[in-house]
């Protein structure tokens, strides 16, 4: 009984934190849902939509963060501002690397 309750409460965190935009917490209450969920147990429809609306935001954003940056980069490659370049690819890789971290 205390797991369900665990559970439900995580549920209901995680739909606060989509309200208030908060992606990365929707994610953690997410995350401890499934890992509440008994071994070989499905989640609902609604705790798979939430932790898909979770993760959606959270790399969502980051690929605009990518994209924009890789824009920025041609841009810099054009005029030839390599001293610019060197050091959007170096925050272009923080960004990639944060995706990969969410995505493991």
């Amino acid at each position: 009984m205390a797991a369900t309750s665990a559970r439900e409460e995580n549920v209901y965190m995680a739909k606060l934190a989509e309200q208030a935009e908060r992606y990365e917490e929707m994610v953690e209450f997410m995350e401890k849902v499934v890992a509440a969920a008994a071994e070989g147990e499905e989640l609902s429809v609604e705790e798979r939509n939430l932790l898909s609306v979770a993760y959606k935001n959270v790399i969502g954003a980051r690929r605009a963060s990518w994209r924009i940056v890789s824009s920025i980069e041609q841009k810099e490659e054009s005029r030839g501002n390599e001293d610019h370049v060197s050091t959007i690819k170096s925050y272009r890789s923080k960004i990639e690397s944060e995706l990969s971290n969410i995505c493991d």
